[in-house]
């Protein structure tokens, strides 16, 4: 297949396009405006490959995107450009607006336009996946999961525009027939993650011997989700998903946000035996407002399904995840010197 992708030189879209042509042999178009999270460093290991394309664009560029359709023809787009820090959304919400929601309906509509006049293409071949996050059903108590039938309820600037781009996306399935698939996935963490991040922040100030803020008291839950898994979900989704459907995808590994710090600073004494007791360096700081307390998938239909599986356990993908932070400085040094770790969204 010729998959564009938007969102491409981000942290999942670097490893989606990765995982699309090193292992499922598909043509890559990546489509990113380059924004501060994206980063061609990224796409390093396939960028010399004959099946990766670049194309630096604004996904609200509706004039832009339709040349590169006619261009490249894609048999599939994977969506995931988008605003995705909660704490910048809480600063900056109109941004938000603009890429998540603006932006979703600009390339349905493009897409759209592109099936309408180019009949050879075939509508029933052709996939649309519009990628979002278990933020869309807002937080859970002490127990339970979300499934792909709970209720929309977003708390944060950032939730609330990827839930209005669902529903964007869902209807342009239902009206104008446009086979489109909805994943909602939950944390995800891994190599080559902008250090704005819970875990790569975390890795990086404990490196650099700085304070590990924790919002509150640390016992908000996430499930945490390795990149290389969501990864190949995505993959699944788009060679076997059904029109129309969501899937959420989640690695069944909730931890408390405490728990997660702690288990890094561990990490990091047994990968650095010279400097020893990074837990030293843990301070709670205000809370985030409006933080949801738990996030939990239940990826049942995911694996019922389509057949997948997370490979990775948190503490296997967590001991990969600062391995490689420890060992690719060349990546993270020069968003280092752009981004220190300063607090956002107060």
């Amino acid at each position: 297949m010729r998959v564009l992708v938007t969102g491409g030189a981000g942290f999942i879209g670097s490893a989606v396009c990765r995982h699309f042509i090193r292992d499922l042999n598909h043509d890559v178009v990546v489509v990113d405006k380059l924004t501060y999270a994206g980063n061609l460093d990224s796409l390093r290991p396939v960028v010399s490959s004959a099946r990766y394309a670049f194309e630096q664009l604004d996904i609200c560029d509706a004039e832009r995107l339709t040349a590169i359709f006619s261009k490249y023809q894609p048999d599939a787009v994977v969506h995931l450009a988008a605003e995705t820090h909660v704490d910048r959304s809480i600063s900056d919400s109109n941004v938000f607006v603009q890429t998540n929601v603006v932006g979703t309906f600009t390339l349905l509509e493009v897409s759209r336009a592109y099936l309408d006049q180019n009949r050879h293409v075939g509508r029933e071949a052709f996939r649309f996946i519009h990628v979002s996050t278990d933020e869309v059903y807002g937080s859970l108590g002490k127990t339970g999961l979300f499934t792909e039938t709970t209720p929309y309820d977003p708390s944060s600037p950032y939730s609330a525009t990827k839930a209005a781009s669902d529903h964007i996306a869902r209807a342009w399935h239902r009206t104008y027939g446009l086979p489109v698939i909805i994943s909602n996935c939950s944390n995800n963490y891994g190599p080559y993650q902008f250090p704005e991040k819970l875990i790569p922040l975390t890795v990086l100030n404990a490196l650099h011997g700085q304070p590990l803020p924790i919002y509150g008291r640390g016992h908000n839950v996430r499930d945490w989700l390795y990149v290389d898994d969501h990864a190949r979900a995505l993959g699944l989704i788009l060679e076997k998903g059904t029109p129309g459907e969501t899937y959420n995808v989640g690695g069944r590994n909730e931890q408390r946000n405490i728990d997660v710090v702690k288990q890094i600073c561990a990490c990091l004494d047994e990968l650095r035996s010279s400097n020893r007791e990074h837990a030293r360096f843990i301070s709670y700081v205000t809370d985030r407002p409006g933080h949801d307390q738990r996030y939990a998938i239940d990826a049942t239909k995911l694996e019922t399904d389509l057949g997948w599986r997370a490979q990775q356990t948190f503490e296997t993908g967590i001991k990969k995840t600062v391995r490689w932070y420890i060992e690719h400085s060349d990546w993270w040094t020069p968003l280092r010197e752009k981004y220190r770790g300063e607090r956002l969204g107060l």
